[in-house]
């Protein structure tokens, strides 16, 4: 067995890089990719206090009669969620530990196994075809698991004024349930987030007839949205859904009717919904129930990000078969989840899939992924790697 992608995994997780942070991992990367032939640009963004490192680190591949050769992206954030109660862990989260069969640290899932796999994978490829007519790139952050608006963004942005074209993209995020390679994402839904503000006259509760209770007056249109139908989604993605996540209201008395409540929300969205679309419903939802925007509420949009999918065709083909060659499993599609970066390089790259090991224990205490995982995820994006460039 091959151990350069655990020991590189290893090395990752022993560097402590709670978002922002990369704490050196970045550069580590960036060590093992420029002998290969990659060019290495570091994009920093962010204010000082929540400064955000990003690598764009690139390989030209042979030209095709003339053309440029496609370019496939592997992608990914080296930063981690805190790690939580350090008491509560079974070692040190900044140590990479193995128990039982088990590589434990925080970032071993989410996702620095995959990163470390993807390094491995191009070295290996490129050991064996030194000239490929297939480009590859890294695109990397710090950043995907904060606010997100310093990282993968920025750079898609940047790569977009260049007039940079991208054709594949995998994101290395833990895709898999039981093992390696059974679920890749083709898609994500778009999340979208309301901060509705309906306001009323605070008073005695006794003389209601003196005040306006805005809990009241939201009631109805809350009981409305609450049930409707938003689309039946579609083949690749679950009917929309809106959930409430937050409902403040009063003053912690119980004898004081508020002047304000205020309801906190969140779209998780498919294709078959816009977020004008949207938006503009749950505004005719407001007025059939009586409430005047500005006069009686006011309600301020957080758009996320808008879903993205990719259908069958080269890069999903690539991958099923690298799956089913290595690991004789036929891979499920799916579109189920939170977001990730994806919905960014969604813009610049018209085939993104996210495909990385079992997400069992991602951003909990004692994160941890099993050693026998890491090993077919190399070989499963090297053979991506070698399908692509076929």
């Amino acid at each position: 067995m091959n151990h350069d992608t655990l020991r590189l995994a290893e090395a990752l997780i022993a560097c402590p890089s709670v978002t922002p942070a990369d704490a050196g991992c970045q550069a580590m990367l960036a060590e093992r990719l420029a002998p290969l032939g990659f060019a290495c640009e570091t994009l920093e963004s962010g204010p000082d206090d929540f400064r955000v490192t990003n690598l764009w680190a690139k390989r030209p591949g042979r030209a095709i009669n003339g053309l440029a050769a496609p370019t496939l992206v592997f992608a990914g954030h080296t930063d981690v969620v805190p790690t939580g109660p350090l008491s509560q862990w079974g070692s040190d989260p900044f140590v990479p530990t193995h128990r039982d069969g088990k590589l434990y640290g925080r970032g071993a899932s989410d996702m620095k196994t995959s990163l470390a796999a993807m390094v491995v994978a191009v070295e290996e490829f490129l050991a064996a075809q030194p000239d490929p007519a297939l480009s590859i790139a890294f695109l990397l952050t710090s950043d995907e698991e904060g606010p997100a608006n310093d990282g993968t963004v920025i750079v898609c942005n940047a790569l977009k004024a260049r007039g940079e074209t991208l054709d594949y993209c995998i994101v290395g995020e833990p895709t898999s349930v039981e093992r390696t390679g059974d679920m890749v994402k083709n898609g994500r839904r778009g999340t979208m987030s309301g901060k509705l503000t309906v306001k009323g006259i605070q008073g005695h509760i006794a003389y209601p007839h003196l005040a306006r209770n805005p809990i009241h007056s939201l009631a109805p249109a809350l009981a409305e949205l609450v049930a409707t139908e938003w689309d039946r989604g579609n083949d690749f993605f679950p009917p929309t859904s809106w959930q409430v996540s937050n409902i403040h209201g009063g003053t912690g008395a119980s004898n004081v009717i508020p002047g304000e409540v205020v309801v906190d929300f969140n779209f998780r969205f498919s294709t078959e919904s816009t977020p004008e679309g949207l938006q503009q419903r749950v505004r005719d939802t407001l007025a059939r129930h009586g409430l005047r925007e500005d006069a009686d509420y006011q309600l301020a949009w957080t758009l996320g990000g808008r879903p993205f999918l990719t259908t069958p065709g080269t890069l999903v083909d690539a991958v099923r078969a690298a799956i089913l060659d290595e690991t004789g499993i036929t891979t499920e599609l799916s579109t189920t989840g939170g977001t990730s970066d994806g919905r960014f390089i969604a813009q610049v790259c018209p085939q993104v899939i996210e495909l990385g090991p079992p997400n069992a224990t991602i951003h909990k205490i004692d994160e941890c992924v099993a050693v026998a995982d890491i090993e077919p995820l190399k070989n499963i994006y090297r053979r991506v790697l070698e399908n692509l460039a076929a």
